[in-house]
């Protein structure tokens, strides 16, 4: 009887199992799916990843006419893409590649059987196959075992096999987390052995799977093992810098420790993680001992120069480090009001955070690891008050569109001006009053701006 974890591959993929095996040929699942269906972690059948003893041009000619799409980009790597009813496939041909100490890309070698193929994959838990369309588990390196024991581990060498892929080490980190794993002490080693490999590693892979690893639904154990092996510091050199050396008179946070726990306590959104991440980055810079302890002065505003220049050495997008940045620099505006929100500061906070508002206040929130509950519960009825007072002045007017009561147009027309320097300042001078006041409408705009007109050429 066939489990049921296993029907939607099954759905998926037995026609296509049927035309290789007419024409000869063997096809084999891989990889996550096959790993996920083991441990009833399947999510969906939409993209799947296949392996075959066929060449790229025979996958092609038997897939053609049964495919709505196919793309053959990767042939020269033995891949062949395609598209049925909204599932994407890729099928490759058996692999058998090596990579030189100094290439970033493999020697691609096909290999007549499946066994070459899985012996040459990242780990035991992920060189499992599954033969279509009789569904025989293939699993040459103890991957199964691996899962039932909770045990990451190379098929070959970690030395070899990070040595052909050293991104492989930072994949590590994210198989540990989201799997919870324990790696054998050997990989471990090998790690702390090989981190300058990654050097070979190009700023977007490592992007890529570092993106992965940080929206994990926990990732406290993916980035302990990054700064405890030295991973972190050849990508990310400021998460290690936080294990600030604890001053035995001025005691404060262990800032490590501290941040981990925010990134676990924030959704797994990328750009809420990412910004939990680096909200404290700028602290070893600016520490500074006192008569009333330890200061971070300004580790805001430095931590988010710091952010905007990690995420650009990381290729990110520009604007997804803006954001990151942009939370970075306000993660501190909710503590500079302790004695109350009056509306106008309350509008200023919403303006400031823009569209990042949501984010803010998780950030802020997050960002209370105390142990002490009489603190904690004080933040929390803080927040709770802020946002309360955020919907009260939604109600009221258009708090997340806040603009000055006249346009450009309008003001021009107003003072008899031509666009310039002075338009800017009329606009500057209207948003001020918007934000400290409200809405003032029109006719008081205007009798505001006549005032600071005559002011302003008195």
């Amino acid at each position: 009887m066939i489990p049921e974890r296993l029907k939607p591959v099954i759905d998926a993929t037995g026609e296509l199992g049927e035309r290789f095996a007419a024409k000869g040929h063997r096809l084999y699942l891989v990889g996550g799916v096959v790993r996920d269906a083991l441990l009833d972690r399947l999510k969906g059948t939409n993209d799947l990843d296949l392996t075959t003893d066929a060449t790229p041009d025979k996958t092609k000619a038997i897939v053609s006419g049964w495919a709505d799409a196919v793309w053959d980009q990767g042939a020269r790597f033995g891949t062949i893409g395609f598209m049925r009813r909204d599932v994407h496939f890729e099928v490759t041909t058996h692999r058998a590649e090596a990579y030189s100490p100094e290439s970033r890309k493999p020697d691609v070698k096909f290999a007549p059987e499946v066994d070459a193929d899985l012996w040459r994959r990242d780990f035991t838990v992920n060189a499992m196959a599954l033969s279509l369309p009789d569904l025989q588990l293939h699993d040459p390196t103890g991957g199964a075992a691996d899962l039932a024991s909770g045990t990451l581990r190379t098929p070959l060498s970690p030395q070899e096999s990070f040595g052909e892929d050293p991104l492989r080490m930072l994949r590590a980190a994210r198989f540990i987390a989201g799997y919870n794993l324990t790696p054998e002490p050997r990989l471990v080693e090998a790690v702390k052995e090989m981190v300058e490999r990654l050097e070979i590693v190009s700023a977007e892979r490592i992007r890529d799977e570092f993106d992965k690893l940080i929206q994990l639904p926990e990732t406290s154990a993916a980035l302990w093992f990054l700064v405890e092996t030295g991973l972190a510091g050849q990508f990310l050199p400021e998460l290690p810098a936080l294990a600030l050396e604890q001053d035995p008179v001025h005691h404060h946070k262990d800032v490590l420790a501290h941040t981990i726990a925010v990134v676990d306590k924030t959704e797994p959104d990328k750009i809420l993680r990412l910004a939990a991440l680096m909200h404290d980055v700028g602290k070893p810079r600016t520490r500074a001992f006192g008569p009333g302890g330890v200061s971070f002065h300004h580790h805001d505003v430095v931590g988010a120069r710091m952010t905007r220049e990690r995420m650009t050495a990381l290729r990110y997008p520009t604007e997804e480090t803006e954001q990151v940045a942009k939370l970075v620099e306000l993660h501190l505006r909710f503590h500079t009001f302790r004695f109350g929100w009056t509306d106008s500061a309350v509008r200023r906070y919403v303006r400031d955070a823009g569209p990042l508002l949501d984010r803010l206040n998780a950030l802020t929130r997050a960002d209370c690891t105390t142990r002490n509950q009489r603190k904690a519960q004080e933040l929390a009825e803080r927040m709770d008050a802020l946002e309360e007072r955020i919907a009260e002045l939604r109600h009221k007017e258009e708090l997340d569109s806040i603009r000055p009561d006249l346009d450009g147009n309008e003001v021009m027309e107003h003072l008899g001006v031509e666009p310039g320097k002075v338009v800017g300042e009329a606009l500057n001078f209207l948003l001020e009053l918007r934000l400290e006041e409200g809405p003032l409408g029109s006719e008081e705009a205007r009798r505001r701006l006549d005032r600071w007109w005559a002011e302003r050429r008195g």
